[in-house]
């Protein structure tokens, strides 16, 4: 049908607004909503980074992946990035829960150390849902005076003797032990104590756990995924079952806050768990393009060392990065390990089947609870 000119105008009139509006719907509001670990970043990370972009950062916590998971399996969430562990991150991405990373916004991949891409993608192959933000090992934590008067003598070749056989961490228990409090955490422990630590797990491998951790259930006085680092740092507890870089903050507060509390983080001869923090973008975000340029300024050489500076964990970045780590941190073995150290710890980058971790779940509760 052959439009009259008013008609052309009025078409055209339309298109234009029907653009217009679309564009106005494309733009962004000035605002990231980051779901993370607790006492995981500095203040003048957020500052720098809002100072920057114009956008307002809305900053939430946790202090265990299973926390994260539901959320992010319930829905709705609001997050715009959130950081999962990456044997976690695996069963988030196969259950769509996380969305593929546009790299062409994210110049700064090519910051990240080749080595920690590779281990990566044993749960995202090729690298497109996930960009490590720290890594650490899980550990035993001590305060080295209290330890050495509880036991009497000296600490055992393999430190996992003090929280693993009764005849150690009863001798500990007057002076406070710490478990996390998480499944993925503690069962992982006992079962590469056990030298159990295969991605399979069998029914004989959890009996064997249970068993194991029933037998110092009786000694731990604490289960904690945060409120353990000042308790460390007072010396409310003398041993933590926790986080590398979370034993190193407590050590810090403690040298900080002159408590007279000696913290020191144990690297375990016969190794433990080495895990990976990631930043993802959950499916549904509401600001997915804020949340790009977020990973985009994380990877950034200073602001990668400023993470390590705040809360003593190694970035991925480290090649070019660690020149602006502090001496102190840069010089500290159990923050940056030694390739013999690395080489010891087994990586948890992998993803539990839902059997395995329905029976990991069950192992802890009988732990956590006594029965």
């Amino acid at each position: 049908m052959k439009l009259s000119p008013a008609r052309c105008a009025l078409t055209l009139l339309g298109a234009l607004l029907f653009a217009a509006g679309g564009a106005a719907h494309a733009e962004e509001e000035k605002v990231l909503n980051v779901y993370n670990w607790s006492d995981y970043i500095s203040e003048e990370t957020i500052q720098k980074f809002e100072k920057e972009t114009g956008i307002k950062v809305r900053y939430d916590v946790f202090d265990n992946n299973e926390i994260l998971h539901a959320k992010l399996v319930a829905g709705r969430t609001g997050y715009d990035v959130v950081v999962p562990g990456s044997n976690w991150a695996g069963l988030q991405i196969l259950g769509g829960l996380l969305q593929e990373l546009d790299k062409s916004k994210i110049p700064n991949l090519k910051n990240i150390d080749p080595s920690i891409n590779e281990r990566l993608s044993k749960v995202d192959p090729g690298n497109k849902f996930l960009v490590t933000w720290l890594w650490g090992y899980t550990t035993v934590g001590i305060n080295v005076d209290k330890v050495k008067a509880a036991l009497g003598g000296p600490l055992p070749e393999n430190v996992w003797d003090l929280v693993m056989k009764p005849e150690y961490i009863s001798k500990l228990k007057s002076c406070g032990v710490s478990f996390l409090d998480s499944a993925d955490e503690v069962v992982v422990v006992a079962l590469q104590y056990l030298g159990r630590d295969g991605a399979n797990k069998t029914p004989a491998d959890y009996a064997a756990a249970t068993a194991l951790l029933k037998s110092i259930r009786p000694y731990v006085t604490l289960f904690s995924s945060s409120g353990y680092i000042n308790d460390l740092a007072s010396g409310s507890l003398c041993v933590s079952v926790g986080w590398s870089g979370d034993i190193n903050i407590a050590r810090q507060r403690a040298i900080d806050g002159k408590t007279g509390q000696k913290i020191e983080a144990l690297i375990p001869k016969t190794g433990g768990p080495l895990w990976f923090d990631t930043m993802a973008i959950p499916a549904d975000a509401p600001h997915p393009e804020n949340a790009l340029k977020w990973i985009n300024f994380i990877l950034r050489p200073e602001i990668s060392a400023s993470l390590t500076n705040k809360v003593f964990y190694a970035n991925p970045t480290t090649a070019v990065s660690k020149k602006f780590v502090v001496p102190d941190v840069a010089n500290n073995p159990t923050v940056f390990l030694s390739e013999e150290n690395l080489a010891r710890m087994k990586s948890t980058a992998g993803t539990l089947s839902n059997e395995n971790r329905r029976q990991q779940n069950r192992v802890y509760s009988v732990f956590k609870t006594g029965l």
